[in-house]
């Protein structure tokens, strides 16, 4: 099976694709709120930024000092596009295993002709219930 065009290794991996996918959700967002969103620890939450920002998928934004200091972060255009080719190809992944699947026996042997007939009239004698 060949991986499909935009799927991404860096965003893949499930922390990472829980941030990117709340951060595509808005324009800015603090620290605190994807950290408490995504229920990680500071220092889990900062190296996952860390490795996005290096990518150049995120852009992080320090307000003040001591005490008062406040991050903010957000997916820079590059980031949301390799989220968004990210999620098409997971679709496609997906529905390359649905289609390989409607095209097999209920036993897991290769569908025949008969079947396949056979599973169309149950489907529109389903659709008509």
């Amino acid at each position: 099976m060949s991986i499909p065009t935009g799927f991404d290794e860096l965003i893949h991996p499930a922390t990472r694709l829980s941030v990117v996918a709340l951060l595509a959700a808005t324009e800015w967002a603090d620290f605190a709120f994807v950290r408490d969103s995504l229920s990680l620890s500071d220092s889990a939450l900062s190296k996952q930024l860390h490795t996005l920002e290096e990518a150049g998928y995120l852009e992080i934004h320090k307000e003040g000092g001591g005490r008062k200091r406040r991050t903010k972060v957000r997916l820079t255009d590059r980031g949301r596009a390799a989220f968004d080719g990210h999620v098409a190809a997971l679709r496609a992944i997906v529905d390359g295993a649905t289609a390989a699947q409607a095209g097999r026996a209920a036993d897991g042997s290769p569908a025949t002709p008969a079947t396949e007939a056979e599973l169309r009239q149950q489907h529109h004698a389903e659709a008509g219930r």
